[in-house]
């Protein structure tokens, strides 16, 4: 079934993570993707979704039933290069390791799933049903790639969902939400001898974020594989001199959702928090800047069953179903789908992502190929 050698797919690795789409520019990975993709027979379309920023769409087969694969182009700052042990945006290969900004998170899974469908269009799969790719820009941050994926439809036919983000040997269906909000708050400048003539705009802010850990970390709501609830005021800024009363001031929250305690249910907390404030003569305004929900599909599913039976072998031991900490493009495109939904995150890599000397294993990079090939045709013909 090979098409490529293991030399050459490192080097389509290798030319991916030399693309710095650092939260920008997945314009010349999706472009890259379509070429490589066009060269073995396989028409990929570019979906614009702002200035350099294009998602991807590919099929392979024909007709029912829709697999949908999914990878994000874009990846995370490097940090301070400085820190690195070899350039970030170089593919650099040590003790087995393959190093650089992107390589586990996820442009690894991304290639390995290009190379799949590659390689299997070339063998003449699948027989049987639709394997469409779908990569995604800005999933770093905001995901508004898969939610314009959403809003086209592009997953109203699709029966299953897998995303290579970088799991290595274990499969997930569950994630918490994810929402980014910010709070600013108008007062009054004034000198702080004479308080009476001003408005302290830190004030309203500080009484809001009291009264909000309040509710969301004592609620008593919790989900029995995600667990609770988690809210976190990660940034607040305020004043610009010590004896001045601030005018302005701002607090930005995440907030990590669980079905049982949703996005709208805390928008509708934080809603009721700052209009008991603004009652009180305070200027307060809340805006909700990224608001992605949890997701929760049964860990065993047919799709989870087989990847675990198939990624058995690669693993050396039985491949555990389990919740994932960070937030997916599922958060979208799973919207309208229910909860019976077959769905799993899956792919190389490990918990390097986002940091320095970021790397995935040269072998579980290759191994994933293999196993993807197995994978998706195989859930075809369930």
């Amino acid at each position: 079934m090979a098409v490529f050698s293991d030399e050459q797919k490192i080097q389509i690795l290798s030319d991916l993570v030399a693309i710095h789409s650092v939260n920008d520019n997945e314009l010349a990975v999706a472009t890259y993707l379509q070429q490589l993709l066009g060269e073995h027979g396989i028409s990929a379309k570019l979906l614009p979704v702002a200035e350099r920023r294009t998602n991807l769409v590919a099929e392979i087969g024909s007709g029912h039933p829709v697999l949908a694969v999914s990878g994000h182009m874009d990846v995370v700052s490097p940090g301070d290069v400085s820190q690195w042990q070899s350039e970030p945006f170089t593919l650099t290969e040590r003790a087995g390791q393959l190093y650089g900004r992107g390589a586990a998170d996820m442009k690894s899974g991304l290639a390995a799933l290009v190379i799949s469908l590659i390689e299997l269009h070339a063998a003449g799969y699948p027989q049987h049903g639709t394997i469409r790719l779908m990569a995604t820009v800005a999933e770093e941050v905001g995901e508004t790639g898969s939610q314009v994926f959403y809003e086209q439809g592009a997953m109203k036919d699709v029966d299953a969902l897998l995303i290579g983000e970088p799991t290595g040997y274990n499969l997930f269906s569950a994630h918490k939400g994810s929402m980014d909000v910010r709070l600013t708050s108008q007062g009054q400048v004034a000198h702080s001898s004479m308080p009476e003539l001003g408005a302290n705009a830190i004030d309203p802010l500080l009484a809001v974020l009291t009264q909000a850990n309040q509710v969301f970390r004592h609620t008593d709501k919790e989900n029995a594989l995600l667990g609770k609830l988690a809210f976190n005021t990660t940034i607040f800024n305020g004043g610009n001199q010590v004896n001045s009363i601030p005018e302005t001031a701002t607090a930005e929250m995440n907030v990590r959702t669980i079905p049982e305690f949703d996005n709208a249910a805390v928008r509708a907390e934080l809603t009721q928090l700052v209009d008991q404030q603004n009652q009180t003569g305070a200027q307060v305004r809340m805006d909700i800047y990224m608001d992605q929900w949890p997701v929760q599909e049964p860990q065993d599913n047919p799709l989870s069953n087989l990847a675990a039976k198939l990624g058995e072998p690669f693993a050396g031991q039985p491949i555990p179903k389990l919740p994932l900490p960070a937030v997916t493009d599922a958060s979208n495109l799973l919207k309208d789908k229910g909860h019976q939904f077959p769905f799993i995150v899956f792919g190389p890599g490990n918990q390097t992502a986002h940091q320095v000397d970021e790397h995935v294993d040269r072998q579980m990079y290759l191994d994933f190929i293999t196993l993807y090939q197995q994978l998706l045709p195989g859930y075809l013909n369930l």
